[in-house]
């Protein structure tokens, strides 16, 4: 996904673009990297060297795969990239962008969009999803090694914990 073009489009980032782009990008990434666990997806995020000059490259941050691209090269022309080297491994690619020109590219590579607003939304349901889950967790219940155990075996190791 077009990681300036989502900014861009998130009302959210979009405000705090206007402050600091940098906390704007760590932002994005957090959201993209909590929702890449929850949804089981794996994400993709491009940034535009443009930005942030001589940063071009791979890597990584919260299991996330983010990609700056070389000087004089648009994150457009690096999504068409990856989709190029993705499709076709029986995967469904989404790609993640406002821009109608870059969506109708990407479509006729293989490849589905998600516009940016459109994303937002999914990532504020996982969001939502996961609040849901924790409030369901029973308070007070941990999940420690002696739940697991038969009452003879606690007994067990609670004589060899005092010496008896």
């Amino acid at each position: 996904m077009d990681g300036y073009n989502i900014i861009g489009a998130w009302p959210e980032l979009q405000k705090l673009k206007d402050i600091s782009l940098e906390e704007a990008r760590d932002r994005l990434i957090e959201q993209l990297a909590e929702y890449q666990s929850y949804s089981g997806m794996k994400v993709l995020l491009v940034f535009d060297a443009y930005y942030v000059p001589g940063l071009g490259g791979k890597y990584e941050q919260s299991k996330l795969r983010i990609f700056y691209t070389k000087e004089k090269e648009t994150a457009d022309e690096l999504i068409e990239r990856l989709v190029t080297q993705h499709i076709g491994r029986r995967k469904q690619i989404y790609v993640a962008t406002s821009d109608m020109t870059e969506q109708h590219v990407i479509f006729g590579k293989g490849a589905f969009r998600v516009p940016a607003g459109e994303l937002l939304i999914k990532v504020r349901q996982s969001k939502r999803e996961i609040q849901n889950k924790i409030r369901q967790e029973p308070t007070g219940k941990r999940n420690t090694f002696d739940n697991q155990l038969p009452p003879h075996m606690k007994d067990l190791f609670e004589k060899w914990r005092r010496g008896r």
